[in-house]
């Protein structure tokens, strides 16, 4: 029992030990170290001159015993004012962690409030650890401490907590979108609620509606005392929700007061402590998030007292948040600040309590529409998402609850149209296998390596329900619905709106426009194990915005029945070593590499692997973009498909790829034409060329593709290959340029890459992006400038490749297989000049004519039987046309 005597005796000796500094507003600064302060001498004592305190031999930690009302440690406190201030522990660990870091845990009590648990020591930091943020007074008089097992205690520090700064813009910010007076105001209003109710109980929305009453009129025991903290209880919050839920569509007010009392029960009592690891601050807003549910949708229920309740719990969560409160921690354009932070949780919050206190509505509103909605505005001229397919789809998520609630509070979109458009990105992503090709930090890949069906069902229901868009709607039911969350399906399913599966409607070919220069092209959208589809891409041009996104400017990949050309990599943990130096970066992508020994790298990275400009810093606004080079992912020169834009014989793109690298490059630009053939043995052909000028001769260019089964070699060519459901798929890659003897190969594991070019901090695991293969080819002789024209069959089985004829003339390459003849540029320049074309064979040929200048041509045959003349367009530089073996001239005209 402690003991009020020895208390006194502390607090005498109060200015001895407590060092600190106020002179300063919002500057206190106090260190208490051990010095006079109370030890508990049945359970604790002081060691190394007084410098530590730990637990005695043979004691127990008592944390966990919520009887036990004596501390081991007991520190006076005394603030110069009441406000809010952080609190720290620094400890060390009585014996080094062997094996797995075991968490340790002080339990703390300031004066006579609840007692709460803190982490002091974990596999992240041994030592120091902000315990958290806590009111204090002048009133405010001991801190007490219980200490576990295993460590030992050398002080405790108090300062002044300083909330994150509000800009001026934001605090003069008169917000033209405002919520309504009444309630409610989340998901629905007055005007919006009859339609939802009439839905409930039709036929695609009935099954849901059911789940919700039975889980509304369900009672959730839920028993508590004010004396002891407890931690996140998801169960309890989807409980609340829904039975808010039910009132809000019924009126049924004794399951409405079950919802109050649930949410200001749990809130009472709810300490999320000082918890940082699995993104905490999640759960800290989902919380935010329910009761803003319960306070808007029962609104009628709450009490005066009982609304300045719930709001001041939802205050004190959102101080937790990494964002902060007011919000303007981090930023909201990339991180974890574009998540449900802001654009879900404190917004909820915001509309719900707008009446009582329309501040927070200010900041949140400010940061979406002022700075948010602008540079997606930007950003989604490209209908893909710059942090790839899992991050992406993530955070589109949540910008897309934004844009639901602020349109269903108001009835205005505050976002441009063109967020409708990025849902093309994960039907074009889409593999027959279920998979996707891969894009950006993928943590959603395969555990066993097998092929899986790439969801997030939630991203597609607020997708197809925002544009009405019924080919998302059938993905989504691909996707397998979203039976864990009926309330969010209630809200937003149109049953009138009819899902369509059938892909065929969409283009084989997109191109993905200026931010994010990319092209997708696939032979046909058959999905399944038995599709015999070819989807292949290229990136390159636009903008890197950083973060999830990787440095993979000019990276191709190539699916036939199974992933042949890939990236390799796996998204273990973001930041690490081997996140840093290899699965962020150009060597885990199929692209070129030039490594020069002098280039410096950014962002913690340590491995010079010879690629693109390493980005980890991402823009705010999109002046920032277009103005800061640093951001530049090179320039899209032509990009054209035809002559059916629906079903394309051809897919071309090229691009200027100099601005993605440094002083290293002079000029390179990377030219890709997706050829379908239209057969089921060799359905299609890829021509990739490169045109590279670097800034010496002794910088060594690697062409590189990488793959995840051991390639084989024949006749000068590699042969790649994969499987799917018992059915092989080759590529077979043949590179005409440099020549055999002009060029030199390597085939690399990831063990063999390595040991060769640096420490790649090779993750053990059985997924196959982890174990695969690098195929580097560089010229046998010191160049600083260097071609590479390669030709990429994908076949069935063991089916033999078509025969390629190639030459190259007056700074063209005539490349002819099949029934194509493709004439493109050697260079990277346009073809301005009149020149000949002799088509061979017996039978009709399509004749591909790329890097052409725009303007009109002329085409006519050498015997005049054929004349006519075509028009090239600017950014598309192509002409296509049929023609009968013979010789043609191709001239300049004019407009």
């Amino acid at each position: 029992m402690f003991i009020k005597k020895t208390l006194v005796a502390v607090l005498f000796f109060f200015n001895a030990f407590y060092v600190c500094s106020t002179q300063k507003k919002n500057d206190f600064v106090c260190r208490l170290k051990l010095g006079e302060v109370y030890v508990n001498p049945k359970t604790a004592l002081k060691i190394q001159g007084g410098e530590w305190v730990q637990l005695k031999e043979n004691i127990a930690g008592r944390i966990e015993d919520t009887l036990v009302n004596d501390p081991d440690v007991v520190f006076p406190v005394k603030v110069p004012a009441a406000g809010k201030y952080v609190i720290s522990t620094h400890v060390n660990r009585t014996e080094k962690p062997t094996g797995e870091v075991k968490t340790l845990y002080i339990k703390m009590q300031l004066d006579d409030q609840r007692p709460t648990k803190r982490i002091v020591s974990d596999a992240r930091d041994y030592s120091d650890h902000v315990a958290g943020v806590f009111q204090l007074t002048k009133l405010t008089k001991q801190l007490k401490i219980w200490l576990p097992v295993g460590i030992r205690l050398g002080y405790i520090e108090i300062k002044d907590y300083v909330p994150p700064e509000v800009p001026l813009e934001a605090k003069i910010y008169q917000p033209t979108v405002v919520p309504p007076i009444g309630h409610p105001r989340l998901w629905v209003n007055a005007q919006s609620l009859p339609h939802v109710k009439a839905r409930l109980n039709e036929k695609e929305n009935l099954s849901a509606w059911i789940k919700v009453k039975e889980a509304a009129v369900r009672k959730f025991p839920f028993s508590f005392s004010l004396s002891q903290e407890i931690f996140h209880c998801a169960e309890l919050e989807k409980a609340a929700e829904t039975k808010a839920f039910y009132y809000l569509m019924t009126g049924d007010s004794l399951i409405g007061h079950e919802a109050v009392c649930l949410m200001m029960d749990y809130l009472s009592v709810l300490e999320f402590g000082n918890i940082t690891y699995g993104d905490i601050t999640r759960k800290i807003g989902g919380t935010i998030y329910t009761a803003a549910l319960v306070y808007d949708w029962c609104y009628p229920l709450l009490t005066e007292d009982d609304r300045k309740t719930m709001y001041a719990d939802m205050m004190k969560l959102a101080d937790e948040m990494e964002i902060g409160w007011p919000p303007f921690r981090w930023s909201i354009i990339n991180g974890h600040g574009n998540e449900a932070e802001v654009n879900r949780d404190l917004l909820a919050m915001s509309i719900a309590v707008y009446n009582e206190n329309q501040e927070p509505y200010r900041y949140t509103s400010y940061r979406i529409l002022e700075q948010l909605v602008p540079m997606r505005k930007f950003e989604y001229q490209s209908p893909r998402h710059n942090q790839g397919v899992d991050y992406g789809a993530f955070r589109l998520g949540w910008e897309m609850h934004a844009a639901w609630l602020f349109y269903r509070m108001s009835g205005i979109r505050v976002f441009d149209d063109n967020i409708t458009n990025l849902s093309k990105f994960w039907l074009y992503m889409r593999l027959p296998d279920g998979e996707m090709l891969r894009d950006g930090d993928m943590f959603s890949v395969s555990k066993e390596g097998k092929p899986y069906y790439w969801n997030l069902p939630q991203t597609m229901l607020l997708l197809y329900s925002y544009a009405n868009d019924p080919l998302i709607k059938a993905e989504f039911v691909r996707q397998g619905g979203l039976p864990e969350n009926p309330v969010l399906f209630l809200l937003l399913n149109d049953p009138n709106l009819k899902s369509n599966p059938d892909l065929s409607s969409l283009p084989l070919t997109i191109d993905f426009g200026p931010i994010l220069g990319s092209m997708i092209a696939r032979t046909g959208w058959e999905m399944g194990m038995n599709s015999n589809d070819v989807i292949a891409e290229i990136k390159g041009g636009g903008y890197n915005f950083g973060n999830h996104q990787h440095a993979d400017a000019g990276a191709i990949q190539l699916y036939y029945k199974g992933l042949q050309v890939c990236d390799l990599g796996l998204y273990i943990n973001y930041g690490s070593p081997y996140d840093l130096n290899f699965n962020k970066r150009s060597v885990a992508h199929s692209m070129m590499l030039v490594k020069d020994p002098a280039e410096k790298i950014l962002f913690k990275a340590t491995f010079n692997d010879g690629g693109t400009r390493f980005n980890q810093r991402f823009p705010e606004m999109p002046q920032e973009v277009t103005d800061d080079t640093w951001f530049c992912n090179g320039k899209v020169l032509s990009s054209d498909f035809g002559p059916s834009k629906q079903k394309p014989f051809y897919s071309f793109f090229k691009v200027d790829l100099t601005g993605a690298y440094s002083a290293k490059i002079k000029h390179y630009t990377r030219s890709f034409c997706f050829l379908n053939l239209h057969r089921d043995d060799v359905p299609a052909v890829i021509i990739l060329a490169d045109d590279m000028l670097t800034a010496r001769p002794d910088l060594k260019k690697e062409w590189q593709i990488n793959t995840l089964i051991k390639p084989t070699c024949k006749d000068s060519c590699i042969i790649l290959q994969n499987k799917l459901n018992g059915c092989t798929g080759k590529t077979y890659v043949q590179m005409l340029l440099p020549h055999p003897i002009q060029r030199q190969m390597q085939i690399l594991s990831s063990t063999d890459y390595s040991n060769l070019y640096g420490p790649q901090y090779k993750i053990p695991s059985m997924i196959p992006e982890a174990n695969g293969y690098h195929i580097m080819i560089s010229p046998a002789k010191e160049n600083k400038h260097d071609r590479f024209l390669t030709i990429f069959q994908m076949k069935k089985d063991d089916t033999k490749p078509l025969p390629v004829k190639f030459y190259e003339e007056d700074r063209r390459y005539v490349i002819s297989l099949a029934d194509y003849v493709v004439c493109m540029s050697s260079d990277s320049n346009l073809n301005k000049n009149s020149f000949s074309l002799s088509i061979p064979g017996t039978i009709e040929s399509r004749v591909l004519l790329t890097d052409m200048n725009p303007g009109v041509w002329k085409v006519s045959s050498s015997d005049r039987k054929i004349e006519f003349s075509a028009k090239v367009s600017a950014g598309q530089n192509t002409i296509f046309f049929k023609a009968l073996p013979g010789n043609y001239n191709i001239n300049p005209g004019s407009y």
